[in-house]
C-alpha cells in the first residue's frame, strides 16, 4: 500500500471534501469501482448496496450533518452519483449483507502506564486489492483542533488522534443482529469522536444511541494529565464499555468482548481472532513500554517462530480471501502523531517507523 498525505485548513466540510476530491480523484473513483466489483463478487445485490448506501448517508446526514456534506461535495466534485460514494463509505454496512469473512481486520494493543502517555499499536490487516492507496489526512475542526488520521480514499475516518489528545483505533467485529438496513457508517463514528469529543467520557456520551447496522469497536485512548482508554464495542443490538483502564493493557481483536454482546457474535469458528488475541495477551503480560516502537518490539514474531499478527496473501485463493497486514500503525497522544509503517509489525521491528 502506498500512503498519500493532504493537510486542509478550510473549517467548512464542504470545501474540504471537495478538495480531496480534486486532490485524489483518480484514487477515489478507482476505490469506488474496485468495491462495488468487490460487493458484487460476494453477490450482494446491486439494489442492496445501493439502498444500505443511500439509508446510510441519511442516518450519517441527521447525525453528523458536516461529514455528510463532505461527501457529497466530493461526489459533486467527482460528477458521480452521491449513492456510489456512500457505498464506499459505508462499506462495511455492505458487507454486513455478507457471511462474515473468516478473518476479522486487525490487532489492537494499549498500555497505560502509572505514569507518562499511553503507548499503542494495531495491525489494519485488509484485502491488498482493495487497498493499494491510502490517506494520511490533517485537518482542522470548527472548534480549532486539528486531527490527523488514516483512512482508505472515499472514507471519512479510520485510526486517528486530535490535538486534545484523544486517539481512537478501529477493529471490525460481527453480530447475528448485524442487517442491511443502513445505519451511520461506523468509519464516520471513528471520525466524528476525533472531531467532537476531548475525553473517553465525551466519546461515550457522543456515541450513545447512535444507530448502527454493522459491528465495530473503537479503542479511545485519553492522553494528558489522566491518560485512560476504553474500548467501545458497537452492535445493533447496543453499544457496551469495555477495556476501561487507568493503568495497564486493553486488547482487542475481532470478537466482542462484553458477555451479552459475545453471546451474538458470529465470527466465523476459524477466524484467527481468538489466536490473535491469545498472542496479544501472551507477549504484553508484564510488559510496560513506553512507545509505539516498544510495544511492536514486544509483538514482533519470536525468532523461528510462524507469525500470528502479520497476514499475507495466500496463493491460489481468490481476492475475496487474500488478507495482508498492509499497515502498522501507534497513535501519539503527546506529540500529536501517527507512528506508522506501510507493513506488517515484524517489518517495523527491523526498520523502524515513519512519523506523520
Amino acid at each position: 500500500m502506498h500512503l498519500h498525505s493532504l493537510h486542509t485548513t478550510t473549517l467548512d466540510p464542504a470545501e474540504r471534501g471537495t478538495i480531496i476530491a480534486s486532490t485524489f480523484g483518480p484514487f477515489i473513483t478507482r476505490n469506488i469501482d474496485d468495491y462495488l466489483k468487490h460487493f458484487a463478487s460476494l453477490n450482494i445485490p446491486a439494489d442492496t448496496v445501493r439502498g444500505i448506501a443511500l439509508h446510510s448517508q441519511q442516518e450519517l446526514k441527521k447525525w453528523d450533518e458536516p461529514l455528510a456534506l463532505e461527501l457529497e461535495a466530493q461526489a459533486a466534485e467527482l460528477d458521480i452519483e452521491l449513492w456510489r460514494l456512500a457505498a464506499l463509505n459505508a462499506r462495511t454496512e455492505v458487507l454486513a449483507a455478507a457471511p462474515p469473512s473468516k478473518e476479522g481486520e486487525c490487532s489492537t494493543a494499549v498500555f497505560v502506564p502509572a505514569q507518562g502517555a499511553p503507548a499503542t499499536f494495531q495491525t489494519w490487516d485488509w484485502h491488498p486489492h482493495l487497498a493499494a492507496d491510502g490517506l494520511l489526512h490533517e485537518l482542522v475542526c470548527r472548534d480549532g483542533r486539528s486531527v490527523k488520521l488514516f483512512t482508505e480514499f472515499g472514507i471519512n475516518g479510520k485510526i486517528g488522534v486530535n490535538s486534545h489528545g484523544l486517539g481512537v483505533h478501529f477493529n471490525i467485529l460481527a453480530h447475528a443482529q448485524d442487517n442491511t438496513s443502513g445505519g451511520v457508517p461506523v468509519h464516520s463514528i471513528a471520525r466524528s469522536v476525533l472531531e467532537r469529543a476531548s475525553s473517553i467520557d465525551q466519546a461515550v456520551e457522543l456515541t450513545e444511541g447512535v444507530t448502527v447496522s454493522a459491528s465495530t469497536v473503537l479503542t479511545v485512548i485519553q492522553g494528558g494529565e489522566h491518560p485512560e482508554v476504553a474500548s467501545i464495542e458497537f452492535s445493533p443490538s447496543g453499544r457496551r464499555i469495555v477495556n476501561r483502564t487507568i493503568s495497564g493493557w486493553a486488547l482487542h481483536t475481532n470478537h466482542f468482548l462484553d458477555a451479552q454482546l459475545f453471546a451474538g457474535d458470529v465470527m466465523p469458528a476459524d477466524s484467527t481472532t481468538a489466536e490473535r488475541y491469545a498472542y496479544l495477551d501472551e507477549r504484553t503480560a508484564g510488559a510496560e513500554p513506553g512507545s509505539t516502537q516498544e510495544v511492536i518490539d514486544i509483538l514482533a514474531s519470536p525468532e523461528g517462530q510462524a507469525p500470528v499478527l502479520c497476514m499475507a496473501p495466500e496463493a491460489g485463493k481468490p481476492a475475496t480471501e487474500q488478507w495482508e497486514t498492509l499497515l502498522s500503525v501507534g497513535i501519539d497522544t503527546e506529540n500529536i502523531a501517527l507512528h506508522y509503517l506501510n507493513g506488517n509489525p515484524d517489518s517495523a521491528a527491523r526498520t523502524g517507523l515513519k512519523i506523520f
